[in-house]
This record gives C-alpha cells, sequence and structure tokens, in this order.
C-alpha cells in the first residue's frame, strides 16, 4: 500500500488499518511531523522528499488525499506507469459498504462524536472499526480495530463531498453552516449536499440530527433529533458545573434516562453527547453501558484539550477553526472561568476561509480580553492577494487585539505569562503546544 499524504489525520487512519490487516505501507509526506514519526515507529516507511526513487517496486496499491496536489512527482509516476491513484474517500467509501455503518456528518463536532460512538461501542463490546478524525484520549489512536469488525464508525468529510461516497446505515448530522466555500460556492450548495447523503440512508436506517435543522426530507420514519431545547427527542436538562466537571441529565421525549458528569466541558460538548446516545440507544445499548461509556470518555486531542491545570496557568489548545467553533470554544472557556483574563492566540485556516468569514471571526474573538492572531496556514491553498490576518484584525472591536509571528508569540507568552490561555486553529499552532506548555511553567 502506499499513501500520497500519509501524515493527515483522515489518511494515518486508513493507513494504520491497512497495517492492522497486514499490508505493508509506505507513503510520502511533504514535512515530518510527531505523527509521521509515531508512524514510522509503528512500522510504516515515510519519505518526506517528493522523488520517486523512494517508491517501492511492488506497489499494489496507491491512496491519496486532494491536499496533495495532481502535479505531484510521484503522483504522475504512478499514472504514468497505469496506476490510478485512488481518493481516500473513495476507499473509506468502498469499505463501509460491508459493515453497518455509521457515519458522522456536519460542519462542527463531527470528530468529538465519533470519538463518543466509538467509545459507546467499545464499551458494550460491539466489534467495529473507527475512524476518527482526531487521536482520541482513551484509545491513543485515531483508529480502532477489532479483530472481525460488525460495525463501522467514521466522520462524513463535506469538504470535496467526500461524505457522498458512503453507505451509511445510521447518518448524524451535527449542523449544516456555510463552510467550504471554495468547493459549494454558497450555503445552499452546501446544504444540497448534506441532503444528498441523507438520501443514501436505506428507508430502515436511521437520522439523527440536531433539533435546529431543517429542510432534511429522509425515506421512512427513523428520525430522531437532539438539542438542549425541550422538544428534541434527546435534549439536556438540569444543566450545571461541579468544578470544571460539566453536568445534566439526558432526556428521552422529556423523561430523565440518565444523568451524565461529563470529563469535556461546554454546552456543544453537551450537544454531542445527546447526538451520541441517541446512537446508542438505536443500537439497543443499555443507558448503564451508556452512561458509563461517556463518563469514562476523556476527550479528543486538540478539542478543549488541557495542556495546563494549575492555580497559577490554565493552557487550553483546541481545533477551532470556524467562526462558530471559535464562538462555542470562548463562550464554554468563558463559563468554567468567568474571573480570569482571557488570552485567545487564533491562527486563521485557509485564505478563502478567511476571506469569506472575516467579519464573524472577529466577533467570536472580540469575546477574548486579549486576542492575538498568527499569520494564516495555508493548507493546500495559494495565497489570495490582499487576504491576510489583519483582514480580520481590523474588524476587531477590543482594544487587545495583535497580529504575531510565531516567533513574537512565543516572545509574548514569555514575558506575559497569561493566568488562562486559548490557542485555536486547524493549521499548526497544534504544534506549538508543547513549547508553550514549557513557557507557561517556566522551564
Amino acid at each position: 500500500m502506499y499513501f500520497l499524504g500519509i501524515g493527515g489525520i483522515g489518511m494515518s487512519a486508513l493507513a494504520r488499518y491497512f497495517k492492522h490487516l497486514g499490508m505493508t505501507v509506505y507513503g510520502y509526506d511533504a514535512v515530518s511531523t510527531p505523527f509521521t514519526r509515531q508512524l514510522e515507529a509503528e512500522g510504516m516507511y515515510i519519505h518526506y522528499v517528493d522523488d520517486v526513487a523512494f517508491i517501492p517496486e511492488n506497489v499494489s496499491r496507491v491512496i491519496y488525499t486532494p491536499a496533495v496536489p495532481q502535479s505531484n512527482a510521484e503522483f504522475r509516476y504512478f499514472l504514468s506507469k497505469g496506476m490510478i491513484p485512488e481518493k481516500r474517500a473513495a476507499v473509506v467509501g468502498e469499505l463501509s459498504r460491508d459493515l453497518f455503518t455509521i457515519a458522522i456528518a456536519g460542519t462542527h463536532g463531527k470528530t468529538s462524536i465519533t470519538a463518543m460512538v466509538s467509545q459507546l461501542l467499545y464499551t458494550a463490546g460491539y466489534p467495529m472499526v473507527a475512524f476518527i478524525g482526531g487521536v482520541a484520549k482513551n484509545f491513543g489512536s485515531n483508529l480502532v480495530a477489532d479483530e472481525h469488525p460488525q460495525y463501522m464508525i467514521v466522520e462524513a468529510d463535506e469538504f470535496d463531498r467526500s461524505l457522498l461516497t458512503l453507505h451509511p446505515d445510521v447518518a448524524v448530522i451535527t449542523s449544516m453552516d456555510a463552510d467550504h466555500l471554495d468547493v459549494y460556492g454558497d450555503l445552499e450548495s452546501l446544504r444540497r449536499t448534506f441532503f444528498r447523503f441523507v438520501r443514501l440512508l436505506p428507508a430502515s436506517g436511521l437520522l439523527v440530527h440536531h433539533k435546529s435543522l431543517s429542510g432534511i426530507e429522509k425515506t421512512g420514519n427513523n428520525r430522531w433529533t437532539y438539542g438542549l431545547t425541550p422538544d428534541a427527542e434527546l435534549s439536556a436538562g438540569n444543566i450545571h458545573l461541579e468544578g470544571d466537571r460539566y453536568c445534566f441529565d439526558v432526556l428521552h421525549h422529556g423523561k430523565k434516562l440518565i444523568s451524565l458528569k461529563m470529563h469535556v466541558p461546554g454546552k456543544h460538548f453537551a450537544e454531542n453527547a445527546l447526538a451520541a446516545v441517541s446512537v446508542g440507544l438505536y443500537l439497543k445499548i443499555s443507558p448503564t453501558v451508556i452512561k458509563k461509556a461517556l463518563e469514562n470518555f476523556t476527550g479528543v486531542v486538540r478539542r478543549f484539550d488541557y495542556r495546563l491545570h494549575s492555580a497559577k496557568n490554565i493552557f487550553i489548545d483546541d481545533y477551532a477553526h470556524h467562526p462558530e467553533e471559535l464562538r462555542a470554544t470562548i463562550q464554554a472557556v468563558r463559563q468554567l472561568y468567568p474571573h480570569r483574563e482571557l488570552t485567545v492566540v487564533f491562527q486563521p485556516h485557509l485564505f478563502s476561509r478567511t476571506r469569506d468569514f472575516a467579519s464573524d471571526f472577529a466577533r467570536a474573538l472580540d469575546k477574548a480580553d486579549r486576542s492575538i492572531l498568527l499569520d494564516i496556514y495555508p493548507a493546500r491553498e495559494k495565497e489570495i492577494p490582499g487576504v491576510t490576518s489583519h483582514l480580520i484584525a481590523d474588524k476587531m472591536t477590543i482594544e487587545k487585539k495583535y497580529v504575531m509571528s510565531k516567533t513574537e508569540l512565543l516572545a509574548f507568552l514569555k514575558k506575559e505569562k497569561p493566568a488562562l490561555l486559548l490557542t485555536l486553529g486547524a493549521g499548526d499552532i497544534g504544534l506549538m503546544a508543547e513549547e508553550i506548555e514549557k513557557i507557561l511553567k517556566g522551564s
């Protein structure tokens, strides 16, 4: 097996799965990271130079991510040999044909719900394979794979319309907010893609969606809604904090089913838990097991991830990269620590997303006491003239707003040692977390 762009979170999970099946795995990625080095430690052969000399002779299958351009020399090499590289999404879709598939879709919350559902099925003893869009702390991996899986849990990614390759038996939709407008052009086109995804369900399949979503039509009667409002099939009551633990009752048609004391804070995580409960109930997992699984759920790396939690300093790192995600995460931190000055560091992800949502990002970052913007992380995109982090900063109204380089940020943190720090973004800001942690510890 050969993976072009093996270091991505989705690609690496698939590479791990084929390694789990006994395949020899080779791969290319543009940069070496702690994550790719971990894959190498697991026995995969990875190089970081776009050079066909590193490709072994006996490759039987090539899988690539759209993040790798088709101008890539290795991509062109395989074409010249008559081998057609397969998109990761198509391969995952193929796997979903033969397994009972639970597909988690939506513009926010996919990874956390996928990890929660994985924890549910693992606790209940259901044989499964789970492809998670982040490293689930309970498993220490983005892959969970039994020897003979009967169930598959997977994120149904809307980017590049990847979710349309799947064959779901259960579909969860968390949200349909405007995003990936470089792919869709407008919100209505994105919504139509989610509607097409729902039509992939068989009539007997289950649709779970947030109560606020409208316009979704489904063949058959299996449809459950969830949300914090009492008119949802699965809702939450008696929401309160016990220290840093978020506590609430799970209400099923208005009647208390279980009480949960979650490790992961914030109302958005409570809603994620309700979605997971819906799936668990449909699969006949008992409320007792659901409670045990979710109360033992310790979260996902870079999803409200406490890197430092002391009386002097609190440092939380999060993957949030859409304005709604920033808003929800900042709100959750404010609720937990209302009396601390909040410093937020945000690395915008993609030039197109920064251009399309600059005003929304500004409004979200204005909820901090002090906001610092790093340069835009381009990912798969080329620079768009005139689009920089200043586009967001210029629209912000708070007094303490800054645009800094990474080097300037580290110097700033050494000087200021903020008591409450939140870092946000889907780029390489997560690679700075360890160094930031050392600075705040004073080591």
